[in-house]
């Protein structure tokens, strides 16, 4: 089963070439094919884009915000605020909900888009943080943060409440207008001028909101969600100012960046690469924005299995003496993460508890076994019904000769995840955090669909990661 990536979809769209190269294309070779702006006359502006940025809200700003509020929730708990960065966020402030009051203090933040949780990573909601709105109070009428909130002193958060409900409803219909195409027939061209129609609509309201909130950082990321020279692979992120790092603390760069992956890739490996290679040379005069597009990249490549597209972006701009000179160490360490995913390489280590009792340590059952097959799966997963009744007979048949199993359940109720076991007749260890897709292991190992597979052997190093189950019974029967 999938957990849903608007990267997976844009491969799925934009990839007709299937396999990735079998050496990895030189640095070099791609530059050289990475295509310039055009030099036929200016690129074709587009309808959709509506420019958002003035002198007060142009570029980024620091300073002071007094971050406060009411939650609806009389059972009290921890508010913590995180900074975000695309689909990444980081810890920077916790304080307490008493008597359904919340007040972080003063905060020196930047602009951008922030993360609120209360008690836990799963009740969530997202506001604007701006210094040019020194004292933000928000009322959350509901003890679901996301369900119904008020910020009546804030032009900033007003404005993204009512967009973010209204862009949720369009998507949501959008979504389901598409389902129906391929059973539409006759009414195919109706539904598919249903779906313009509701594409303009969301885009009108945007335009409307860039001009009632003048000077804001909502009207400003308003305007990167359309691209000024949508049809110009060379200049599709000039609308964007590289040196603002505002842009980073939002989703803007990764939705720039696959929106543009699918519409000028063309769906081969060279079109990635042409692609990296263009946003790279944007972002190169701001080592910081340069680390977040970068990483955003490798990260989606990884995510769809284009592994040999990430070590192009490892090799020649992370881990290079010459492009990679002025990045910090920060970005290195987390590429490292994905590095050690690869086979050849070591991945994290775990210890995490088991069904039956007790923990199991994964790096301690390796060395006990020739080789260990650590199995990403779920209860309520179909594509694991359809392998784990394989894993069986190769688990009865080569597990004497040192072939062990590790399941790793992303459940969440321990009831159905032993059920689970029970009905599938799983005989092997079964560990679990617990915590679906918030699992902590499920981070470590970048899992996004079960069932997926490691396969390691007695060091500890991933020889194989196989798709399905045969071909982790064709290495045994070749090794064991």
């Amino acid at each position: 089963m999938t957990l849903v990536s608007f990267w997976m979809c844009l491969l799925m769209t934009a990839c007709n070439s299937g396999e990735a190269p079998s050496t990895k294309p030189s640095a070099t070779n791609s530059k050289e094919q990475a295509p310039a702006a055009s030099t036929q006359g200016e690129p074709k502006a587009s309808a959709s884009y509506m420019n958002g940025t003035n002198d007060q809200n142009k570029g980024d700003k620091t300073g002071t915000v007094h971050l406060h509020g009411t939650i609806n929730f009389p059972g009290g708990g921890d508010v913590t605020l995180y900074e975000t960065e695309g689909k990444n966020t980081f810890e920077i402030a916790t304080t307490r909900l008493d008597n359904q009051a919340f007040d972080f203090g003063n905060l020196e933040v930047s602009r951008g888009f922030y993360q609120l949780s209360l008690n836990g990573e799963t009740n969530v909601t997202n506001i604007i943080l701006n210094p040019d709105e020194p004292d933000l109070f928000i009322k959350f009428n509901a003890n679901r943060l996301s369900a119904n909130r008020t910020a009546n002193d804030s032009p900033e958060n007003t404005g993204w409440f009512a967009y973010s409900s209204e862009e949720f409803n369009s998507n949501r219909a959008i979504q389901n207008l598409r389902k129906s195409i391929k059973d539409a027939g006759a009414f195919r061209s109706r539904i598919e001028a249903q779906i313009k129609e509701k594409e303009q609509e969301l885009i009108t309201r945007q335009h409307e909101l860039i001009a009632e909130n003048p000077g804001t950082y909502l009207a400003k990321w308003l305007s990167w969600k359309n691209p000024q020279y949508p049809g110009s692979k060379g200049q599709y992120f000039s609308d964007i100012d590289p040196l603002d790092n505002s842009a980073i603390r939002s989703m803007a760069l990764s939705d720039r960046i696959q929106t543009m992956m699918r519409s000028h890739s063309g769906g081969s490996d060279s079109g990635f690469l042409a692609c990296i290679d263009l946003v790279k040379a944007h972002f190169e005069p701001n080592p910081k924005a340069l680390e977040s597009v970068l990483y955003t990249m490798l990260d989606g490549f990884y995510n769809t299995g284009k592994e040999t597209i990430c070590q192009y972006i490892l090799d020649n701009y992370i881990f290079d003496e010459d492009c990679g000179a002025d990045l910090s160490d920060a970005i290195r360490i987390r590429a490292q993460g994905i590095i050690n995913l690869q086979v050849g390489k070591t991945p994290p280590n775990f210890v995490i508890p088991k069904f039956d009792g007790g923990t199991l340590d994964l790096m301690a059952t390796c060395k006990q076994n020739e080789y260990t097959l650590v199995m990403f799966w779920a209860s309520w997963c179909h594509k694991c019904e359809q392998e784990i009744p394989h894993i069986g007979p190769l688990y009865a048949t080569y597990n004497f000769k040192g072939f062990e199993v590790v399941g790793v359940s992303l459940d969440q109720q321990r009831s159905t995840w032993g059920k689970a076991i029970d009905t599938n007749g799983m005989t092997w260890p079964n560990v679990s955090q617990l915590k679906a897709w918030d699992s902590p292991v499920v981070a470590d190992y970048k899992v996004t669909a079960t069932p997926t597979y490691f396969l390691l052997d007695k060091e500890g190093t991933i020889v194989l990661k196989p798709k399905r189950h045969f071909e982790v019974e064709k290495f045994l029967s070749a090794n064991l």
